[in-house]
C-alpha cells in the first residue's frame, strides 16, 4: 500500500503548491442607525485582486453590533429583515444593559447587540476557479445595528 500527500496534486511540478494566506479589512461607512450593507461584489472583488484560485474565504465583524448573513438581496425582503430584527428583538423593550445601573454603556443599544447575536458575526465561502462559491440568490450582507459609523470586517482568503 501507498500513501499519498493529499498537499501535492497529481502532476504539480516542484513538489508542493504554495498556499497563501492573505488578510483585509474592508471598512464600511454606514449612514443610519440600521441598515444592509450587501458585500458581495468587495468581496469576489478582492478574491479577484489577489488571483486565488481555489481556497477559502473567511469574513469576520471586528464588532459587536455588526452581524454579517447571508441572503437574498431583495428590496422587499430586506424590508422584512430590518422589521423582524426590531420585532424581534426591539429597541423599545428594557434590557438591563441600557439601565446605568447595570452597564456603564450610554449608547441605548442593547437590542443591538441582542440583534447580533441572532444573525452571527463570521462567515465562509469556498473559492472554486477563482470565484466565490454562492447560491444563485445569495448575497454576503452586512448588518449595521447600532450606526451610522465606520465599521470594519476582517477578510481572511487561504489558498492558491
Amino acid at each position: 500500500m501507498t500513501a499519498t500527500n493529499p498537499a501535492v496534486p497529481a502532476g504539480a511540478e516542484g513538489g508542493l503548491e504554495t498556499v497563501r494566506v492573505i488578510t483585509e479589512t474592508l471598512r464600511i461607512v454606514t449612514d443610519k442607525r440600521l441598515e444592509l450593507y450587501n458585500l458581495t461584489e468587495k468581496v469576489a472583488a478582492i478574491v479577484k485582486r489577489h488571483d486565488i484560485k481555489e481556497g477559502m474565504v473567511l469574513l469576520s465583524s471586528l464588532h459587536t453590533t455588526v452581524a454579517l448573513f447571508v441572503n437574498e438581496w431583495q428590496s422587499a425582503l430586506l424590508h422584512d429583515i430590518k422589521g423582524m430584527l426590531n420585532k424581534v428583538v426591539s429597541p423599545k423593550d428594557d434590557w438591563r444593559h441600557n439601565d446605568p445601573a447595570h452597564s456603564d454603556c450610554d449608547r441605548q443599544n442593547a437590542h443591538s447587540h441582542l440583534q447580533a447575536t441572532l444573525l452571527g458575526h463570521a462567515l465562509s465561502f469556498p473559492v472554486t476557479k477563482g470565484k466565490l462559491v454562492l447560491g444563485q440568490f445569495q448575497a454576503i450582507i452586512a448588518a449595521e445595528l447600532d450606526g451610522p459609523r465606520n465599521r470594519d470586517v476582517a477578510i481572511q482568503i487561504i489558498g492558491r
